[in-house]
Parts: C-alpha cells; sequence; structure tokens
C-alpha cells in the first residue's frame, strides 16, 4: 500500500477542487487533489460551456449575479486561453414577457452587469440566424470557456508548483483521529490498489458529491439537491455570440457557440442520484422546441450529442427555506463551527464561473484558522500564456493547419506538444484526417493531462468526442485504437490491455451517447 503525506488534501477534480488545489499550492500548501474519474469527469465537464456575466441571475438570484460578472473579469485576464470572447445577447422573442426586459435592465444595473440596449435591426446584422421577430435586446459580456483547457491549466500549475494530481483515485474511507480529520484511503479505481493519505487539512470539493463524503467524516447532515439538466450539441455554429432569451431561466433557453459547434442548454430537473443521468425523449423534444424560440429551424439541425450534468445546490438541512429558494452562489461549511469537527471544510454549489473565488473562500478559510500570513494570488498569476501559431517550432509531418488548433488549446505549451510529438514520425499524424488533432496530443495528455484512458483522450482532450462522435464510434474507425496503441507505449501495455482499453472506449462511448442522434435525437439515452 502506498503512503503519502500533505500538508492539504483536496478532493473533486472539477474546477473547484482543481482551484483549490491551485490557490493552495500558490500559498505554499504541500497539496494533493484526487477524483474517482478524470478531471472535469462531473459537472464541470457536463454543462454548456457558458462565461457567465451574471445576466441570466439579475433578476432571480442577484449575489450569484454579482459575484459571475466580478469573477468573468478577472478569468479574462488569467484563465485568457481558455476563453473565447463570444460577448452575449438577451432578447425578447415573442414567447416571452415584455416587462421582464425591463426588470432585466434594472437588475444589470443594480448588480454591476455591464449591460447596453441594442436595435433589434442591430442584433439581426450580427446573428442573422435569430428570431426576426423578436421585440427587444441587451448585449452583455456573455463568452464561452473551455472547461477541459481550464482544468488541464489548473492541474499543470499544480504539478508546477509541486503539487500531485490523483486521477482515478476514489476516496474510500475519510481517516479521525478524536474531533479531527486526518487523510483519507483512495482506491485505484482502475487496478484496486489503495493509497493511504495523511493530511494536515481535508477540503471537501466534490461537488454533487460533496454529501456523501462529508457523511464519511461523520458529518451527515450536508444536503446536495442535484438539479440534472440536459444540454444538445448542434453540428455547427447556428451563431457566434452566445443568445440568451430575456427571461426568467427556462428550458432550452440559451445557445453557445463552442469551436465549430453550438450547445443549446439546459433543463433542470430534480435528481434522487448524481450518478444517475438519463436523457428522455420528451426532454429533448422539449429543449429543441424552445430553441426554436430563439433560432427558428434549429430543431430540423443535425444533433451531434445529447447529455446530462447536475448542478450541486446546497439545502441547509437546518433552515426552513424550500428547494426554489436554494440559491445559485456557493457555499462554504467549516465543520469545526459548524459540527466540531476539526481540520475539514465543505465548498460547493455556485457556477463554473466562480470557481477561483470558491476556493479562495475554502483556501482563506484554512489559512486563517492556522494563522498564517498567506494572501490569495490567483486573480494575479496567469494559467498558461497565449501564443501565435506562426511563432510555433515546425516538426517534420504535422500537417499546417494543426498549428493553429495547438496555440489555440495550449498557448505557450504547444511547445511541449510538438516536442511530444517529434518523438516518432507517427506521432505527426492526425487522429482523424479531416481534424487538426494529433496523434501525439495522446501522448502529451497521458504524460503531462493525467489522461488514463482513450476516453480521456477523445472526449476530454482533443474534444474529437464532441466533434466527430460519430465517426469515432463506428466499429471500423481505426482512431480509438491508434490512441489506444500510442497509450499503450506510454503505458507499457500488453496487446490484450490494448484490445481492453478499445472495447472500454466503445462501451463509455455509447453510454455517454457521443454518436449522435441526428435531427429528431432519436435514441436518446
Amino acid at each position: 500500500m502506498t503512503q503519502l503525506q500533505a500538508d492539504l488534501l483536496v478532493i473533486g477534480g472539477g474546477a473547484t477542487g482543481a482551484g483549490v488545489a491551485w490557490d493552495a499550492c500558490l500559498r505554499g500548501y504541500r497539496t494533493i487533489l484526487v477524483d474517482r474519474s478524470d478531471l472535469a469527469d462531473g459537472t464541470s465537464g457536463r454543462f454548456h460551456g457558458l462565461l457567465h456575466s451574471g445576466g441570466r441571475y439579475v433578476v432571480k438570484d442577484p449575489r450569484a449575479a454579482t459575484e459571475c460578472i466580478q469573477e468573468n473579469m478577472i478569468l479574462r485576464r488569467v484563465a485568457a486561453a481558455t476563453i473565447e470572447d463570444t460577448g452575449g445577447l438577451f432578447v425578447s422573442t415573442p414567447a416571452d414577457d415584455l416587462s421582464y426586459s425591463d426588470e432585466f435592465l434594472q437588475g444589470c444595473l443594480d448588480t454591476g452587469v455591464p449591460v447596453e440596449e441594442i436595435s433589434t435591426a442591430e442584433v439581426l446584422r450580427r446573428e442573422p440566424t435569430v428570431n426576426p421577430a423578436i421585440r427587444r435586446a441587451f448585449a452583455v459580456p456573455d463568452a464561452s470557456i473551455d472547461a477541459w483547457k481550464l482544468l488541464h491549466a489548473l492541474a499543470r500549475g499544480i504539478t508546477d508548483h509541486g503539487g500531485r494530481v490523483l486521477t482515478y483515485r476514489e476516496v474510500t474511507a475519510l481517516h479521525r483521529d478524536g474531533d479531527a480529520v486526518t487523510g483519507a484511503t483512495l482506491r485505484d479505481t482502475r487496478t484496486g490498489e489503495e493509497t493511504e493519505v495523511d493530511a494536515g487539512f481535508t477540503i471537501n470539493a466534490s461537488g454533487a458529491w460533496a454529501g456523501r463524503i462529508s457523511a464519511m467524516a461523520g458529518v451527515g447532515d450536508v444536503t446536495i439537491v442535484p438539479g440534472r439538466g440536459i444540454m444538445i450539441a448542434m453540428n455547427h455554429r447556428l451563431v457566434n455570440t452566445v443568445v440568451n432569451r430575456c427571461t426568467m431561466p427556462a428550458d432550452g433557453d440559451i445557445l453557445v457557440p463552442i469551436r465549430t459547434v453550438s450547445v443549446i442548454g439546459t433543463t433542470d430537473e430534480p435528481a434522487d442520484d448524481p450518478d444517475e443521468l438519463t436523457v428522455a425523449q420528451d426532454e429533448v423534444d422539449q429543449m429543441l422546441h424552445a430553441g426554436d424560440q430563439l433560432v427558428p429551424g434549429l430543431r430540423n439541425s443535425r444533433a451531434l450529442r445529447v447529455w446530462a450534468g447536475v448542478r450541486p445546490l446546497f439545502r441547509d438541512a437546518r433552515s426552513q427555506s424550500s428547494d426554489r429558494d436554494i440559491t445559485r452562489a456557493h457555499t462554504l461549511l467549516d465543520h469545526r463551527d459548524r459540527d466540531g469537527v476539526e481540520r475539514f471544510i465543505t465548498i460547493t454549489g455556485g457556477k463554473l464561473t466562480t470557481w477561483r473565488r470558491m476556493a479562495k473562500m475554502a483556501v482563506d478559510a484554512l489559512v486563517e484558522r492556522e494563522g498564517r500570513y498567506a494572501p490569495c494570488r490567483t486573480a494575479e498569476i496567469p494559467l498558461g500564456q497565449i501564443i501565435e501559431s506562426d511563432r510555433l517550432s515546425r516538426v517534420l509531418g504535422v500537417p499546417e493547419g494543426s498549428y493553429e488548433a495547438l496555440a489555440q488549446r495550449y498557448g505557450h505549451d504547444a511547445e511541449k506538444v510538438l516536442a511530444v510529438v517529434a518523438e516518432r514520425a507517427e506521432l505527426a499524424t492526425p487522429i482523424l484526417p479531416a481534424l487538426p488533432d494529433l496523434l501525439g496530443e495522446a501522448v502529451y495528455a497521458a504524460r503531462y493531462e493525467q489522461a488514463r484512458t482513450v476516453f480521456d483522450v477523445l472526449a476530454r482532450r482533443t474534444r474529437l468526442g464532441l466533434l466527430a462522435g460519430a465517426e469515432l464510434s463506428d466499429p471500423h474507425c481505426a482512431a480509438p485504437r491508434r490512441v489506444a496503441e500510442v497509450l499503450g507505449w506510454e503505458f507499457g501495455w500488453e496487446p490484450a490491455r490494448v484490445d481492453d482499453e478499445v472495447a472500454a472506449f466503445r462501451a463509455e462511448a455509447a453510454a455517454e451517447g457521443i454518436a449522435g442522434t441526428g435531427a429528431a435525437m432519436e435514441g436518446a439515452r
């Protein structure tokens, strides 16, 4: 059994957990980040990709709106390489109550969300596919953010500053010595090997699973209400700007452009179990019908993928509020003050947009407990740097079109990718002939980004699972095996293991629905 020691153990490899580990590393803590699966496999990797301006919450949840716009501005500075500055629009369709637009405008002014009313003619000039019958429109600083790029940038920052990132490590027990949490037992979900972590402090950032982790520490009333929502990726960019309906948040009321596709979201239904993410055909039909209010004809476009995620909404079991009153803002639970359990904090709720703020709050509490002077630096230290593709070193065999994609995805770290690609000629070839992603990126992902499976590479590193899911799911497609073979070369797999990994990819791809389901979305899982 492996034995590890750390000043801080962080449980949960989503944006908040990785943000906590990054913040703690910058403040000098020896930190270990663990997740039972891959990074961003939970809520952070299953949303619509919106970097919130706060506009969606200015009427319903002003606190969340203010937090969103403040963090939006910070992330544009420190995580610019993960963000596409699409801008955002809120439009009143014929189906929307026009009086809400006045509340929306006032809400923006009250919460500090920059807003400009623009003419409907200007909207249609910018976005000609938008419903031509819209009656009012506002521009806000929404954007799209690549959660996987963000998580991998955080992971690189953690390891560069002496921390460790352990994926596919499930927490099976939390250790207590009297009233204090002192560490955890981890189980490798792929090999079964156990690891003991002795930690000075533990932060629970496991999102929708936070109640389960807290229960291991003897805290039984951390109630997370999972709010399940579905998203649908359409096969091209129907819009180049984030487009929201100017109404209270509802189903199918937002369209987010991401790379070469558009994602429509989302529903909001209670879920009993955050691991049960089935999608019903009637939900899909409802979403597409609602999307037609924004972009007429949307439901006739081809869908590449449908998926579900869960929002981790905290309900205080000690209050009398109803589920309708649950805030989208975050909650910090210091279990020493709340439950008499020392050296243990839970941070939950919030949005991906507010990950940095949530992390700061959690690490601030740790620093305060220890009486240290260690100010937060995450609003100042950038996560990677942007580079122009023409400044990248050229490697024999790499198609010219791949350099632009490498620069966009990795920034200056693209040079590290190219160094890996240069090791073997085959690594310079695209994974799929029509797309720029290189086979060498699989090796880079395994070596530097904690990728362990073919699905990790194709769905959460290169994003080919979103852009070319149908092709990858074809039994005759050679790409999954090519990726498995280079991973096998990196990890020392035997041929039988390579076969197993290809089969595992096909099974997970089917379960996740990456093959796409056509215009009618038949076969939604």
